[in-house]
């Protein structure tokens, strides 16, 4: 009934706007957002292809741009997310957090099984713009600064249609900015790693076709080209540096924001003889030893058994594990970023990089024996300062070498209506609802006052940073990092003991890495 209502309010709202007004043409195609009865000042196109679908003969190539097109398209829901797989083991994110993953409609968050919602034809973006009913003639209006989000999900999971990644109440509360969101290939389906491929890492391509789709067609919405920042959280965040790296001399992106995320880790090799690609096609009836036969066989499995299968394999803790992300080809992903940035082989942009005070505390195992009193904690700070911190460091420290201007901050809210537990504190990804103002909108307890104020200083800051990459922030009192590890540097410290936000020393989080200082996960 809800459900229905929400329908029929939807639908009213956009019958008393001009349809025209809602309707945008692109090169590939002309679109006609909705207004949202929540959010009266926001168009969304929820919906836009920038890729042909990687089906069929497709499958585990290179994304395709989609050919240039005066089709008419009513861009009213948000797309299918890249194929991927429901965990029946117990986590964090299926049981108490089930905000951060992808709509269901209904089939259990611990399925096992392929998420229904989840397709092939998936390379599509979403837009969120500001509405002007008064004037929505974008050649008067100033061009806007753009965000473009890559979800997170340890490249196994996530997409567009995922309610605290939705930033239609920052929009609607900015009106000065655009977001959009895009799907990109994950796990098997995005990175094969199969003998009889050119090409491994398509995820990552897709990435970059995206960027290049909302660099040709942005302004058409309203915003500005030259001011798009390319911004992920988590595994969103890896592929965003990975892709200015990898595209260090085109970059087309202003600016970086990294969530908890970077690349500048030394990789290995998990799988150098393609063995994983190849126990999966065996075990699905393409025992081929030709590679680009085992290849064209496995085009013809139907991806929900490839998914299940890979997906239970990992349920059951099977060995040898079987890993899917992105693996260094030397032409995309690299094995030694450290030693890029040292020679130059990174886009000279500013970027924004960012960690959360207690990032393992809901990916580290969970207590599903004793939920109440959470997981060990050492291990949970041991993990949160290898795994991220040090990334992090790393990645800052890389780039003052460098001489690029990069801000960071941490994260250290613990707000009950989005953190559900008290040991999960400012865990992994809790900052995303902050900025994008879906705390309000996902709301599963009372909103305090300071829990406003840091979410809007918040939305403040990264505004600031959209706006004007290099100088946003600086002008806003928030200083680069400066310096290197040994040094300390400057980072801004958000919501921590009733201060909303304040400049601090990097050292702080740093030193636990470098010095081994115990790690405050509660600073």
């Amino acid at each position: 009934m809800k459900s229905l209502l929400l329908l029929l309010l939807t639908t009213s709202v956009l019958a008393a706007v001009a349809v025209d007004q809602l309707t945008v043409k692109t090169t590939t195609g002309i679109f006609t957002g909705l207004v949202d009865s929540d959010f009266l000042h926001v168009r969304q196109f929820r919906s836009i292809p920038y890729a042909q679908p990687p089906t069929g003969k497709r499958r585990w190539l290179p994304p395709v741009a989609v050919t240039p097109s005066a089709r008419r398209y009513y861009s009213y829901r948000f797309p299918p997310s890249c194929p991927q797989y429901q965990s029946r083991n117990l986590t964090a994110w299926n049981t108490n957090i089930t905000d951060f993953s992808i709509r269901l409609y209904g089939q259990s968050y611990t399925a096992g099984t392929m998420a229904q919602t989840s397709s092939e034809d998936c390379l599509s973006l979403a837009i969120w713009a500001p509405f002007f009913p008064t004037n929505t003639n974008t050649t008067t209006n100033p061009k806007l600064p753009v965000g473009l989000f890559i979800p997170g999900g340890d490249f196994t999971a996530g997409g567009v249609d995922v309610p605290y990644q939705q930033p239609a109440p920052w929009v609607e509360r900015s009106q000065q900015h655009i977001m959009v969101t895009a799907n990109y290939r994950v796990n098997i389906a995005g990175f094969p790693w199969a003998a009889g491929l050119d090409e491994q890492n398509l995820g990552i391509m897709d990435i970059r076709m995206a960027l290049e789709w909302v660099y040709t067609n942005i302004h058409s919405f309203g915003g500005d080209l030259e001011r798009i920042t390319l911004w992920g959280q988590s595994a969103g965040g890896v592929a965003v540096d990975i892709v200015q790296h990898a595209y260090y001399d085109e970059p087309l992106a202003a600016g970086l924001f990294m969530q908890s995320g970077t690349a500048m880790v030394n990789k290995t090799y998990p799988d150098p003889d393609h063995k994983n690609f190849t126990f999966v096609a065996r075990n699905l009836g393409c025992n081929f030893s030709d590679p680009v036969t085992e290849v064209d066989c496995m085009r013809q499995v139907p991806m929900n058994l490839i998914q299940n299968f890979v997906g239970q394999y990992k349920d059951n803790n099977t060995k040898p594990t079987l890993i899917f992300k992105p693996i260094p080809d030397e032409k995309r992903v690299f094995l030694n970023y450290t030693e890029r940035a040292l020679k130059g082989y990174i886009a000279k942009t500013p970027a924004l990089v960012s960690t959360t005070a207690n990032e393992e505390s809901t990916l580290y195992k969970y207590p599903t024996t004793n939920v109440t009193e959470g997981p060990w904690r050492e291990g949970v700070d041991n993990a949160t300062v290898s795994v991220f911190v040090c990334l992090t460091s790393n990645t800052t420290d890389a780039r003052a070498r460098a001489g690029l201007t990069t801000y960071r901050y941490e994260y250290a809210g613990n707000f009950t209506n989005i953190t559900p537990l008290w040991w999960m504190g400012a865990y992994h990804a809790s900052d995303i609802p902050m900025i994008f103002g879906t705390y309000v909108t996902q709301n599963k307890g009372e909103i305090t006052d300071e829990q406003r104020r840091v979410a809007e200083t918040m939305q403040d800051y990264a505004f600031a940073f959209l706006t004007d990459p290099q100088n946003g922030l600086r002008l806003k009192g928030w200083m680069p990092h400066a310096g290197t590890v040994e040094q300390g540097g400057n980072m801004m410290l958000f919501a921590s003991r009733g201060i909303v936000a304040q400049n601090a020393s990097a050292s702080m989080v740093d030193d636990a890495c470098w010095k081994g200082v115990r790690y405050n996960s509660n600073p």
